[in-house]
C-alpha cells in the first residue's frame, strides 16, 4: 500500500502551538464517570466559561487521541491496508467497510440507544387511552393516576436521554469518519502523478474535502434507520392493533403505500445530486483557476468576463440544483401528509368495519400516527442519503484510485552506506509513459558525497527534468538510480507558504537560533528583514505577493539550507535574483555552508561553472558531455556554444544599457571610474534591486493578511431578516406565514374535532353522526395537504431564489474587489464560501430557516391548547423554557480554521511538485 507522510507534524507551526491545538487540559469525557456522561456535566466548565465570555478556539480542551485527526486517521489507514492492501484497489464497498470498521465502537453505542429511544417513545401513545379511561372512571384510585403519571415521566426521561447520547455518538463518529476521507484525500493529493495531477485542478479536491467528505460524515444519521423503521411501524401496528382491532391492516397497507410513492423521489434526488456535483465541480475548477490568476485578469480588465463564464456554470448547475429542490419539496410534503393520509385511511376502515371510536383510541392512534411519520419518511430519506453517500464514495474511490508516483524509481542507500551519493546507470525517464520518445535517454552519472556538480544547456534540454528524476518525480522506464542520504530540492519558481517568514524557512523544524542566523547571514537577508515592518514576524500574503521575486527565492533557499539535508538539488537559484547577490548566494551557501554537502545546482550563469567539481551537459534529453571547465571548454561544441552564446548575450546587453548605466550611477553620487564594466553593471543592478524591494514591501502598519472576522454572540434577528426578504423583496415572507399558520390550526382543529366528536367509552352515546364525522375531518385533512404542499414549495422558491442571489452579489463582489483584496485574503477563504458554504445555503439553510419558524408557530399553537386544557402548564413551562435559553453559549466559530486549513489544502495540492522536495528531508 502507498505509504503516506505521518499527519501528526503541522506544515507551519503557529507562533503558540499550543494554543493552536487548544489548551492544555483533556477533554473531561475522556475521564467522566458514569452520572457524568448520563447527563453530559463534563461539559459543565466548559458551558461556565462560555457563559462568561465568548468561546475561542485555545478555550476548547484537548481531545482524545482516538478523536484526533491523526489518531483516527492511523486507524483507518491500518483497515485500509489489511482490507484492500493497495489504496489504488479499494472500491466503494470496501471503503464503506473500512470505514465502519474504523468506527464500529461508536456505531454499536450509537446502536443501543438508538434501541431504547426507540421503545421509550411509543409509552406515552400506548398509555394515552389508560390515562384517557383513568381521568373519566368515577371510582378511581389514586395509586393508579400516580403509576401512570410515572411512567410517562420515566419514559420521557429515558426517551430524551437515549436520543441526547444517540445524536452526540451520531457526532462522534460522523466527524471521525469525515476526518478520515479529509487526510485520506489530502495525502493521496501529496502523491498523485504527473498524468493524474493534470485531470484533477485544486477546485475539484477542495470539492472532495468539503463536500463528499462531510456527506459521508453526515451519513451517520441515517445508519440506523432500516432496522429503526421497522422496530418503529412494528410497534406502532401493534398499539394501533390493541386501539382499532382488524383497521390496523389498513394502517400498515397505507404505510406501504406512500413508502412506495417515496421511493421514485429517491430514485430521482440520486440522479439530481450526481449531476449537481458533476457541474459544482465544474464551477470550482473555473473558479480556483481564475483565482490563480486573477492579477492578470485584473490587469487586462478581463474579471467581468470570466464572471460571466463562472456565471454560466452556475446556471447548468441551478438547473440541476432546481429539479433537486422540487424533488426535495415533493418528499417534504409526502412527510407532512402522511399521518393525516394514514389517519383517515384508518379511521374510514373503522367506520366501514363498524369499529366503535373512542376518545382516548382515537387520541392514542393519533400519536401513534404522529410518531409514524418518522419511519415513513425516514425510510425513503435513507435511501436517499444512501444514494446521496454513494455519489460521494464513489467521487473519493475514484480519486483513490488515480495513478501514484512511482516508488520504485528511487533505490534509497542507507546513510553512511556508500562513498557515492547519487548513481545513476542506463537511465531512461519520461513524464509521459504513453509517448514514444523519452524524457531523458541513456543517463549514467555517479556523484560522490560532497561534490559540487553544475548542470547546464539550452531551454527545454532537460536540466529540470535531471533533477526531478533524482527526487523520483518522472516515472523511470529502464535503469537504476541510487540515492544515499536525505534530499533538499530549491524549484525554479519560488514556492511560499501564506505564513510569517520564520515558519517558512523553519517549515515545521524547532528553532536553532545560531543555526538560523547563519542561513539568514547567508541569503543575504537581513536587510531585507529589517525592511520589512514585523521583521521575519511578517505575514507573507498569498503567493508571497509581498515579497520581491528575489526575496521569495532567497526565502525557499533559506529553507532548504536550514534542513540541513545530505543533498541539495537547485533548479537555477539565481535566476531570480540580481549578479551581485547571486555571487554572494554562491560564495555564502555553496562554496560556504554547502561545502561538505553534495550539491547538484542547475545555471545559466557560466560564472558560477569554473568552481563546480563537475559540469553536465546536458542535450535533448542525454548528457552530452560532463567533466571539469577547463576540461569541456576544449573538449567538445556543445558547452563552448553554451559559454559564447552567453557572452555574446552579456556584451550586447551591456553595449545597450552603458549609457542609462552611467546615468544611474552618477545619480547615486559613487566613485565608479575604480570599477570594471561588469562590477559597474552588477553594482548597478543591486542599487535597482535595493530600490524595487523597497517600494514593494514598505506597507502600511499591521500585517498583510489578517485573521478572519467573526461575529460574536448569537445570530441575530438582522440576518434572518435579511436572509427571508432577500427574495422577491420578502414578498414570499407574510404567504410563507400565513401556510405556516394555516396548517397548524388545521392539525389543532383536526384533532380537537376528532377527540371532541366522538364518545369518552363504549357506553357513551356518541354527539355526532359517523357520516358527519367523516367528511369534517375529511376535509380537514384535505386542507391540511393543501397548506403542506403550498408551504413545501414556497420554502423552496424561496430558498432557490436567495442561494441564486447570494451567489452573484458574492461573486460580483469579489470580482470587484481591488488586488489589494486578493494579496491578503487567503485563496482558501474565498473557495470555501463558494463551495462548502454555498452548498449549505444551497440546500440547508432555507429548511432550516423554514422550519424553525414552523416549529415557532406550532409551539405557539400547542401553548395555546394547552392553556384551555390545563394552565397549570405554565408553571412548568415558562422555567423550563427561561433555562433552556439562558443553557445556550455562543459556540466557538470553526470557520476560520477550516479556512485557513482548506487555504494549506489548495496551496500544497497546487504545488506538490515543491512540497514534496523543499525543505522536507526524505
Amino acid at each position: 500500500m502507498t505509504k503516506h507522510a505521518p499527519l501528526e507534524e503541522p506544515l507551519l507551526k503557529d507562533s503558540d502551538s499550543k494554543k493552536a491545538g487548544g489548551n492544555e487540559i483533556l477533554t473531561g469525557y475522556l475521564n467522566a464517570g458514569f452520572f457524568s456522561i448520563l447527563t453530559f456535566s463534563w461539559m459543565t466548565p466548559l458551558i461556565t466559561l462560555g457563559s462568561k465570555k465568548t468561546l475561542n478556539h485555545q478555550d476548547l480542551p484537548l481531545l482524545s487521541a482516538n478523536d484526533t485527526a491523526y489518531g483516527s486517521f492511523s486507524t483507518f489507514t491500518k483497515n485500509l491496508e489489511l482490507e484492500c492492501g493497495n489504496v489504488r484497489t479499494v472500491t466503494t464497498i470496501k471503503l464503506a467497510k473500512v470505514l465502519f470498521l474504523s468506527t464500529w465502537k461508536g456505531i454499536l453505542i450509537s446502536g443501543i440507544f438508538a434501541f431504547l429511544y426507540v421503545c421509550a417513545s411509543y409509552v406515552g401513545p400506548y398509555l394515552i387511552d389508560n390515562l384517557v379511561q383513568y381521568l373519566n372512571d368515577e371510582n378511581k384510585v389514586k395509586y393508579d393516576g400516580y403509576v401512570l403519571a410515572t411512567a410517562f415521566i420515566m419514559a420521557k426521561l429515558v426517551e430524551f436521554l437515549s436520543q441526547r447520547h444517540l445524536m452526540f455518538k451520531f457526532r462522534q463518529v460522523g466527524v471521525r469518519m469525515q476526518s478520515m476521507l479529509v487526510s485520506m484525500i489530502y495525502a493521496k493529493g501529496l502523491t498523485l502523478s504527473c498524468q493524474s495531477k493534470e485531470g484533477r485542478s485544486s477546485g475539484e479536491i477542495i470539492n472532495l474535502m468539503t463536500v463528499d467528505a462531510q456527506r459521508v460524515g453526515e451519513f451517520c444519521w441515517y445508519l440506523h434507520d432500516p432496522w429503526m423503521s421497522v422496530l418503529q411501524i412494528s410497534l406502532a401496528l401493534f398499539i394501533l392493533h390493541r386501539n382499532v382491532g382488524v383497521a390496523s391492516v389498513a394502517s400498515f397497507a397505507a404505510t406501504v403505500i406512500v413508502m412506495l410513492l417515496n421511493l421514485p423521489m429517491a430514485s430521482l434526488q440520486e440522479k439530481f445530486q450526481a449531476k449537481l456535483m458533476e457541474f459544482k465541480d465544474k464551477r470550482m475548477k473555473a473558479t480556483s483557476e481564475v483565482l490563480m490568476n486573477m492579477r492578470i485578469l485584473k490587469l487586462q480588465a478581463w474579471e467581468m468576463k470570466f464572471l460571466a463564464k463562472i456565471i454560466q456554470l452556475r446556471k447548468l448547475e441551478e438547473m440541476w440544483l432546481k429539479k433537486f429542490l422540487v424533488v426535495t419539496a415533493i418528499v417534504r410534503f409526502l412527510f407532512f401528509s402522511a399521518p393525516t393520509f394514514v389517519a383517515v385511511v384508518t379511521f374510514g376502515a373503522c367506520v366501514l368495519l363498524g369499529i366503535p371510536l373512542e376518545t382516548g383510541k382515537i387520541l392514542s392512534a393519533l400519536a401513534t400516527f404522529r410518531i409514524l411519520q418518522l419511519p415513513i419518511y425516514n425510510i425513503p430519506d435513507t435511501i436517499s442519503a444512501i444514494a446521496q453517500t454513494k455519489v460521494s464514495l464513489d467521487r473519493v474511490v475514484a480519486f483513490l484510485r488515480l495513478d501514484d508516483l512511482q516508488t520504485d524509481v528511487v533505490e534509497k542507500v542507507p546513510r553512511g552506506s556508500s562513498d557515492i551519493a547519487i548513481e545513476i546507470v542506463d537511465g531512461n525517464f519520461s513524464w509521459d509513459l504513453s509517448s514514444v520518445n523519452a524524457t531523458l535517454k541513456n543517463i549514467n552519472l555517479r556523484v560522490f558525497h560532497s561534490t559540487r556538480v553544475a548542470v547546464c544547456g539550452t531551454v527545454g534540454s532537460g536540466k529540470s527534468s535531471l533533477v526531478s528524476c533524482i527526487i523520483g518525480e518522472i516515472p523511470k522506464i529502464s535503469g537504476t538510480l541510487k540515492v544515499c542520504g536525505t534530499k533538499a530540492y530549491v524549484a525554479q519558481s519560488p514556492w511560499i507558504q501564506s505564513g510569517k517568514i520564520q515558519e517558512n524557512i523553519l517549515f515545521g523544524r524547532e528553532m536553532d537560533r545560531e543555526k538560523y542566523e547563519k542561513v539568514l547571514e547567508a541569503c543575504s537577508m537581513k536587510k531585507d528583514l529589517e525592511v520589512l515592518p514585523f521583521g521575519d514576524q511578517t505575514i507573507i500574503g498569498e503567493k508571497g505577493i509581498n515579497l520581491s521575486g528575489g526575496q521569495k527565492q532567497r526565502v525557499q533557499i533559506a529553507r532548504a539550507l536550514y534542513q540541513d539535508a545530505d543533498i541539495y538539488l537547485l533548479d537555477d537559484p539565481f535566476s531570480a535574483v540580481d549578479a551581485h547577490t547571486g555571487s554572494h548566494l554562491f560564495k555564502e551557501c555553496l562554496l560556504g555552508l554547502l561545502k561538505t554537502k553534495t550539491v547538484i545546482y542547475i545555471t545559466h550563469q557560466v560564472e558560477f561553472l569554473s568552481d563546480a567539481d563537475l559540469i553536465l551537459v546536458i542535450k535533448e534529453g542525454r548528457i552530452t558531455q560532463s567533466g571539469k571547465y577547463n576540461d569541456i571548454l576544449t573538449s567538445g561544441t556543445d558547452f563552448m556554444e553554451l559559454v559564447g552564446a552567453h557572452r555574446a548575450a552579456f556584451s550586447s546587453v551591456k553595449s545597450l544599457e552603458r549609457g542609462p548605466t552611467l546615468k544611474s550611477s552618477s545619480i547615486t553620487g559613487e566613485d565608479t571610474s575604480s570599477l570594471s564594466d561588469f562590477e559597474l553593471e552588477q553594482e548597478v543592478e543591486n542599487i535597482n534591486d535595493r530600490n524595487s524591494m523597497l517600494e514593494e514591501t514598505i506597507v502600511p502598519k499591521g500585517q498583510l493578511v489578517q485573521d478572519e472576522d467573526r461575529e460574536k454572540g448569537s445570530v441575530g434577528f438582522k440576518v434572518f431578516w435579511k436572509y427571508t426578504t432577500i427574495a422577491y423583496g420578502g414578498a414570499l415572507v407574510p404567504l410563507l406565514f400565513l401556510s405556516h399558520i394555516l396548517t397548524v390550526v388545521l392539525q389543532i382543529a383536526s384533532n380537537y374535532w376528532m377527540a371532541l366528536a366522538t364518545p369518552v367509552s363504549a357506553t357513551a352515546e356518541p354527539g355526532i353522526g359517523i357520516f358527519t364525522l367523516m367528511v369534517v375531518y375529511v376535509s380537514l385533512a384535505i386542507g391540511i395537504s393543501f397548506s403542506t404542499l403550498v408551504r413545501a414549495f414556497l420554502a423552496v422558491i424561496a430558498g432557490y431564489k436567495t442561494a441564486t442571489m447570494l451567489f452573484n452579489q458574492m461573486h460580483l463582489s469579489f470580482f470587484r474587489a481591488p488586488m489589494s483584496f486578493f494579496d491578503s485574503t487567503p485563496s482558501g477563504r474565498i473557495l470555501n464560501r463558494a463551495s462548502a458554504d454555498q452548498s449549505t445555503v444551497d440546500m440547508n439553510i432555507s429548511n432550516l430557516v423554514w422550519e424553525f419558524t414552523y416549529n415557532l408557530v406550532q409551539l405557539v399553537g400547542n401553548i395555546a391548547v394547552m392553556s384551555q386544557a390545563a394552565w397549570q402548564v405554565f408553571v412548568v413551562l415558562i422555567p423550563v423554557v427561561a433555562a433552556c435559553i439562558w443553557y445556550q453559549v455562543p459556540t466557538p466559530s470553526h470557520i476560520k480554521r477550516q479556512s485557513r486549513f482548506y487555504t494549506l489544502s489548495k496551496k500544497i495540492i497546487e504545488c506538490t511538485n515543491s512540497y514534496d522536495k523543499i525543505g522536507f528531508i526524505y
